[in-house]
């Protein structure tokens, strides 16, 4: 894994804005504008360096549906922060009846540095991973462009088309909604979910856009409808299941929810279970069940214990937390500061430092297999909201 500087090409922005990215710059606390993709530079891999990331993606994965399988079989749905019993059965039925059920993507963040150490998993978002628009495409044409002829780790056009072609006989009949939150102001939940629509779109599936505040509720016949009233019977959400089940109209949620078998009006993707997996309370379950492995990070729920007194420091996570918010940083000796909020206490293992520049691989799945890869980078420890997305390259 190498760090190159390259000059971004002429017309860089009104490219990537035709090709989705609609989002290019980022808008700082000093109202200063920068790139958000970033081609001033990219990073190269070698292809046995590649298909080694590629197994710990999918080993790791495999860990993560064992993990959700002892959440599940063991109750321990209050370790995730879910103590609506309702909400819990719910999300225990989904799992069970999951291979009824379509599920379509994921997204690893990992900390790796290419200098021969084993990546290591900081975290798993299973049900509303974004960059996706600019993993998948437009990272794809800058490659072309750039180094005609070259290779990337990036299939995630191709298994997301016929990942909805698998799964269209799990669908119930009717177009299938893709909604996302009017609040997105960037524009990047919007075309995340144009982009994943226009998948569905190729795999021969019906589909219709909407937003989710335009969701309705028919109370006579006790369903959600679209804008046009039409009954929403599927619908891919770019919406947090923990906002989903916990909104006003959560309670209609859960009880229209299908789970498979006809027992409900709904079919969300990506289906309740994901709760399991894009909960940070996952890391510390998985190091219970998986000490000691070498892709993982010594994690806990109840307090930093050994690692607030020995080795490099921790990480206190918010469980749901996303784009870094409420992430802190504890140095060797100090201990943990009273939050509000539930935490996962994670072992630090600073993000590798290129050229003043902090690195997380952002490693996708789809449908269960390695698929593509999203670089960010930035100035801190913390990968949060101005991060910048950098391409690559196999070399």
């Amino acid at each position: 894994m190498r760090r190159h500087t390259i000059e971004p090409r002429p017309d860089w922005q009104r490219i990537v804005e035709a090709q989705g990215v609609i989002y290019p710059l980022t808008r700082y606390p000093d109202d200063s504008l920068r790139p958000y993709w970033d081609e001033s530079a990219y990073y190269s891999f070698t292809l046995p360096e590649v298909e080694a990331l590629e197994e710990v993606v999918e080993e790791l994965h495999t860990m993560c549906l064992a993990a959700a399988q002892h959440i599940v079989a063991e109750g321990r749905f209050a370790d995730l922060g879910i103590t609506d019993r309702r909400l819990a059965d719910a999300v225990a039925d989904s799992w069970h009846r999951r291979d009824e059920l379509p599920s379509v993507y994921g997204r690893f963040d990992l900390r790796y540095d290419g200098a021969g150490g084993p990546a290591k998993m900081l975290e798993y978002n299973a049900d509303t991973p974004t960059s996706l628009v600019e993993a998948a495409s437009a990272q794809w044409f800058w490659m072309e462009e750039r180094f005609p002829g070259a290779d990337q780790w990036n299939s995630l056009h191709e298994r997301l088309v016929e990942a909805w072609k698998k799964q269209a006989p799990l669908l119930p009949p009717g177009p299938l909604h893709f909604v996302h939150s009017e609040l997105d102001e960037l524009g990047e939940d919007l075309m995340t979910v144009a982009y994943l629509r226009e998948t569905a779109e190729q795999a021969g599936l019906h589909t219709e856009a909407l937003s989710v505040e335009s969701i309705g509720w028919d109370d006579i016949a006790g369903r959600f409808v679209d804008d046009k009233l039409r009954f929403v019977r599927s619908c891919f959400k770019l919406y947090p299941w923990e906002w989903l089940a916990t909104d006003d109209f959560g309670p209609h949620v859960l009880a229209t929810l299908d789970n498979g078998g006809g027992t409900g009006t709904t079919c969300w993707i990506e289906p309740a279970w994901k709760m399991l997996l894009s909960n940070k309370a996952l890391l510390a379950i998985l190091w219970e069940l998986y000490p000691g492995h070498p892709n993982l990070l010594p994690s806990y729920l109840d307090g930093p214990r050994e690692l607030a007194a020995n080795g490099p420091g921790y990480v206190s996570k918010p469980l749901l937390g996303r784009e870094g918010d409420g992430v802190m940083i504890h140095g060797p000796g100090e201990a943990a500061p009273v939050r509000d909020e539930r935490c996962c206490y994670q072992e630090l293992s600073a993000l590798p430092d290129f050229d003043g520049n902090r690195v997380v691989l952002g490693a996708w799945v789809v449908q269960d297999e390695a698929a593509g890869l999203s670089i960010r980078e930035s100035s801190g420890l913390v990968t949060d909201e101005y991060a910048r997305f950098v391409p690559h390259v196999i070399r």
